[in-house]
């Protein structure tokens, strides 16, 4: 297939040049965003390669690497993940399919400040604060089990081109990102340690610094391990931080943290995060939570309807269970009996922590209250087995005088 030029979806468009032109002091959150999808991508293939284990054909070593050419200047992040169609590479890179992009960018325009680009990640557009740092973004892609390659690639200002490319990698993705003449510190090796360590140590996968020459060994940059694995007393509060952007795609501060482990009849581990700020999708039609499932360490699914309720869908975080199957598939876990009692627990556990809060800190819950209370209260009429404990969580304003008050 000859070489395509399309154009960006408008949301893109408008996205990316406020991207490109705003003073960012802090663009090295891009690496953070890579990092982060090529993660998702080595979680998906191995999600999928317990059905079809031809998919990673012998190659199970889920990794990404970076590289860097400090004569192009350019960065490369690669990994061994799932890896994109034609269609997924037009679909993913050329459009934002979710709800609310269209108001987030208007937002946005409206805002002089560039630091409300925190955000960016927050709606599945990471992909695209590579543009801060880039002139031009190249990928290189080919799905597991396919046999095209492709070459996406555009300079951020409108279109983009589409075409084969035998120089795509056997599978999963290669991102080069060629470097703008003000951004030549990202391919220094100390500079990427130095944000690998502070933004995505808790990468479940190993993140490697290929050598650039002289008979040196590629480098581990991370841990590697699944941050709700480790141990309490082994995790700094800014590791939690930075695991829950990634988890979250916020960048607010989280509000409040459950890490815990269940253990006996059923075994489970939760890391799980009560946003400071409204997530943009909260009043989203399909009231979907965002905690994602994991079976084993190993990603299931982050559509588990069964896992949570919708009343509790600003929670965001993980679930890791030692009893389902690995193989299990979506449509089995919504009828699930484990399931229910995982989440049964979990949601006695969420709502007896904040039971603690606002007993203990109630103006910092009256906080928590302006942000999820309407949501909290859906709790009352969906869920009967649990109004007796929302009732109590619950604020009104009353005659007695300015500030909210319980029942």
């Amino acid at each position: 297939m000859t070489e395509q030029t399309l154009s960006f979806e408008a949301e893109v468009a408008r996205l990316l040049d406020i991207v490109a032109n705003a003073l960012y002091s802090n663009r090295e959150i891009f690496l953070r965003e890579l990092i982060s999808n090529a993660s998702d991508a080595c979680d998906r293939l191995r999600y999928e390669s317990l059905t079809k284990p031809e998919l990673v054909a012998g190659d199970g070593d889920f990794q990404v690497t970076l590289s860097v050419d400090a004569k192009a200047p350019s960065l490369t992040i690669a990994d061994n993940g799932i890896g994109m169609s034609r269609e997924e590479l037009v679909g993913n890179l050329g459009t934002i399919a979710r709800s609310g992009t269209a108001a987030y960018v208007d937002a946005l325009e409206s805002k002089e400040e560039a630091a409300d680009l925190t955000q960016i990640g927050q709606f599945g557009v990471g992909f695209y604060s590579a543009f801060m740092v880039a002139e031009q973004v190249e990928v290189y892609s080919r799905r597991a089990g396919e046999e095209t390659g492709w070459r996406w690639c555009s300079d951020g200002k409108g279109s983009f081109t589409v075409a084969e490319s035998e120089e795509a990698p056997a599978r999963g993705t290669r991102i080069v990102v060629r470097l703008k003449k003000d951004a030549k510190e990202f391919v220094q090796a100390d500079r990427l340690r130095e944000i690998v360590r502070t933004y995505s140590d808790h990468i479940a996968i190993p993140i490697r610094l290929e050598a650039s020459g002289n008979g040196e060994a590629a480098e581990t940059l991370n841990q590697a391990s699944a941050l709700w694995t480790r141990q309490k007393s082994q995790i700094s509060d800014e590791q939690y931080k930075e695991f829950y952007h990634h988890v979250g795609h916020g960048f607010d501060e989280p509000w409040m943290r459950l890490h815990f482990k269940a253990e006996g009849v059923i075994e489970y581990t939760g890391l799980i995060f009560v946003p400071s700020a409204k997530p943009f999708d909260l009043f989203d039609p399909t009231r979907k939570h965002r905690v994602k499932l994991y079976v084993k360490r190993v990603f299931i699914t982050d559509e588990c309807d069964e896992l949570l309720p919708s009343y509790l869908r600003f929670l965001r975080g993980v679930i890791d269970s030692e009893d389902l199957p690995l193989n299990i598939s979506r449509e089995v876990l919504q009828d699930n009996p484990l399931v229910r009692k995982i989440k049964s627990a979990v949601v006695k556990r969420v709502l007896a922590e904040l039971k603690k809060k606002a007993e203990k800190a109630p103006e910092d819950y009256a906080r928590f209250w302006d942000e999820f209370g309407p949501v909290l209260k859906e709790g009352l009429y969906e869920d009967p087995d649990q109004k007796d404990k929302i009732l109590p969580l619950c604020r009104f304003h009353s005659t007695a005088g300015e500030e909210l008050t319980s029942l």
